[in-house]
């Protein structure tokens, strides 16, 4: 074990995810496996500023593996976008006696993150929690594969009805800036569309879903809209839909916060599980500022920087399935 490294703080930070509370888990019983004391850190770097610091135990982490959200909250902090802010949260630091930070979250937390360590020469390990799977060099992110399962749920339910009313559902779905999510649910759920920021042609998908669905002597649709693939998200398609197909009922759900909550899939406790221990692996190993990914199931250490910094694709074949399948 390296000689400095006692204690690690933990914390979550940025939009909660399922599973985050078994990363939780899985790091707090890695480092006291290991002879290092756990300090959480709640609510993220708003708690970090403001020192709301509690010693964990193994019994403190019992139970939770199951659970949706994280037990020690999470928050965004504007604060900590300062010097003056990270200079208050590094007095926490000391004072803690904290010798390494595992912070799990997604772009914001990990940003944050290593622009601390920078400025304080202090060891940071990211985890990848976040529904949006949109971090580069991991294949998948901590509450992406309960999300997907979550949304996928609502559109059979959804089909349900625009089947029976002969409607053309809009269906709004997270993912921040990036298409994964609604993607691979339209994939799922057999949908007719999906208008996701990689992809710009809103009106000919639409008109081809309702070409389509027309050949099929098929008058309903469900069409997922990632949330920032257009300005005013799927209101705003539904309204282009009215105006140039009048003929056509349309039906708008925002999903929301729905696709955050949920106990998570088996997939994202495992996944969480393994990151986690990896953390503590990658502290005493002496690597700092890094996300541990995981990629082709093997377990893989990224620069913060490119986790960052570099854009994660769609892959094409998913792209071309989806237009396939739903003709």
């Amino acid at each position: 074990m390296s000689a400095n490294l006692k204690i690690i703080g933990v914390l979550t930070s940025g939009g909660d995810a399922p599973g985050m509370n078994a990363a939780i888990r899985a790091v707090t019983r890695a480092a006291i496996g290991q002879g290092i004391r756990v300090k959480a850190i709640y609510r993220g770097y708003k708690g970090l500023i403001d020192g709301e610091v509690t010693e964990f135990t193994s019994q403190d982490v019992s139970g939770i593996i199951q659970r949706g959200g994280t037990i020690i909250k999470s928050a965004r902090c504007t604060e900590f976008q300062t010097r003056e802010g990270r200079e208050k949260a590094y007095q926490t630091i000391l004072k803690e006696q904290i010798d390494a930070l595992v912070v799990i979250g997604g772009d914001g937390t990990f940003t944050g993150g290593r622009l601390f360590a920078q400025e304080y020469d202090i060891p940071v390990i990211g985890l990848p929690g976040t529904i949006d799977n949109d971090l580069w060099g991991t294949d998948a992110t901590i509450g992406y594969d309960t999300s997907l399962s979550t949304i996928t749920e609502c559109i059979d339910k959804l089909r349900d009805t625009a089947t029976s009313h002969e409607r053309i559902f809009l269906v709004e779905v997270m993912g921040r800036d990036a298409g994964f999510l609604t993607l691979n649910a339209a994939i799922a759920g057999g949908c007719e569309a999906a208008i996701i920021p990689e992809r710009t042609s809103v009106m000919e998908q639409i008109e081809d879903a309702i070409g389509n669905g027309r050949r099929k002597s098929k008058n309903s649709a469900i069409v997922l809209v990632q949330e920032h693939a257009v300005e005013g998200g799927a209101n705003a398609v539904a309204q282009m839909v009215e105006k140039e197909h009048p003929e056509y009922s349309t039906r708008v759900t925002v999903l929301g916060h729905l696709q955050r909550g949920g106990s998570p899939t088996a997939f994202d406790r495992i996944l969480a599980s393994r990151m986690g221990v990896a953390a503590i692996q990658a502290l005493l190993d002496g690597q700092r500022n890094v996300m541990v990914g995981i990629q082709n199931d093997d377990i893989v250490l990224v620069p913060l920087s490119k986790a960052i910094h570099q854009k994660k694709d769609v892959k094409e074949d998913k792209w071309q399935a989806m237009l396939t399948l739903s003709i």
